[in-house]
């Protein structure tokens, strides 16, 4: 089993592939020590072609791997696809189109939420896959033939996977269904994430406007800076201390030092200089141009009540429609659905959730159908609305 190394073996292999209506991708990588993934394997394949390319061979261009990623005509089939797709943006500068990722496609077919590529192999095709390569160093020379072996078969056996869930949609209507799914899947916006919007992913709650602020520039000035040399973020300051610091607001060197989660030294390295010069610039924001705290909203009465029926409704259409229930509707959807009905901004109430589900719980809110315990089992029936109470 050979490994890919020239341009012109990749191109040869990707001739071949281009033939086919789909490809099934996947890719090997290491990004413990780096902030963007390191791409240390790629496996293609379709029906009667396989393909292992070296993206580590010395002069390996993959520019033939992005123009099959780019051909339209070609559906590109993932499982769990949003890293790979990452690692292809960041390289190839490209969202692969059109694209199939077997693990939305088998929660909108029943297999349950997050479904493992083992898993849905096994249950489609009864193989059962060798997983004891999993946590291999993918950038060490050569590779064994246990590894490539390994490495091929997430993709050769995703081909059958593929054709089954394929079948699944066509014969249940539901192919519609997974083209909203793809089409937040593969939106630029996904993965051209914004330095200035890195505080979202912090858990910290800010107590003042001036600890948003200060939050929100210094992880920003993070993120460029991890993102500039390659390394993960908490090489360059680990969360917590970007916690202390957003509370702290040190604005020199002295106070910087005081801190108790700053390493001793640290205060007089350039990281630091730009940490401060961060802070500063929180500071330097006219008190009547700084952020707004988000505050949790005041829920109506009866809100938590009206989200447990709503679970209930979840577990019943969910089980009803083969669908994972995972894909209809979050915590943070009931919790908004319970609290503002028809005005609650929720995907829910969009598109093909709606149709199946959406309009079910509009209608349990509204007293038009009901839950009822009966034959051993939670049933839904309509209510009907010329009955008056006695």
């Amino acid at each position: 089993m050979d490994l890919l190394k020239t341009a012109q073996e990749l191109q040869d292999a990707v001739d071949r592939l281009s033939d086919s209506a789909f490809v099934t991708v996947d890719t090997e990588f290491i990004r413990e020590t780096t902030f963007w993934p390191e791409l240390c394997l790629i496996q293609l394949a379709a029906p009667g072609v396989t393909a292992l390319v070296d993206p580590l061979a010395p002069g390996m261009d993959l520019k033939p791997f992005f123009d099959l990623m780019r051909n339209e005509r070609v559906t590109k089939v993932f499982h769990a696809a949003r890293q790979d797709i990452e690692i292809i943006f960041h390289l190839g500068n490209l969202i692969p189109a059109p694209v199939f990722d077997t693990q939305i496609a088998a929660m909108v077919c029943g297999f349950g939420d997050s479904i493992s590529y083992d898993q849905l192999v096994a249950r489609i095709t009864g193989e059962k896959l060798d997983k004891t390569s999993r946590f291999t160093d993918w950038r060490h020379r050569p590779l064994s033939e246990r590894q490539l072996e390994y490495a091929l078969a997430d993709v050769t056996h995703l081909i059958p996977v593929y054709e089954h869930l394929v079948s699944r949609l066509e014969r249940d209507n539901r192919g519609e269904w997974l083209k909203e799914e793809m089409d937040i899947l593969t939106a630029q916006e996904t993965y051209d994430l914004h330095p200035d919007d890195a505080w979202k992913r912090l858990k910290m709650r800010a107590r003042k406007p001036i600890e948003l602020a200060v939050l929100q520039q210094i992880a920003a000035w993070r993120e460029r800076e991890a993102r500039e040399k390659n390394v993960p973020r908490g090489r360059i300051l680990k969360d917590d201390v970007l916690y202390e610091v957003a509370q702290q607001q040190p604005r020199d060197v002295a106070a910087l030092a005081r801190l108790r989660g700053v390493p001793n030294g640290w205060e007089r390295s350039s990281n630091a200089a730009g940490l401060l010069a961060a802070v500063n610039a929180a500071f330097a924001i006219p008190k009547e141009k700084l952020p707004k705290l988000p505050r949790p909203p005041v829920l109506p009465e009866g809100t938590p009540a009206a989200a447990e029926l709503i679970k209930v409704l979840l577990k019943l259409v969910s089980e009803k429609e083969g669908v994972a229930a995972k894909m209809l509707a979050s915590g943070d959807d009931i919790e908004r659905l319970a609290a503002y009905r028809e005005k609650a901004e929720v995907p829910a109430l969009t598109g093909w959730r709606r149709e199946v589900f959406g309009e079910q719980v509009l209608k349990l809110l509204n007293g038009e159908v009901g839950l009822r315990f009966e034959n051993r089992r939670i049933q839904v029936f309509p209510i009907d609305q010329t009955e008056t109470p006695a």
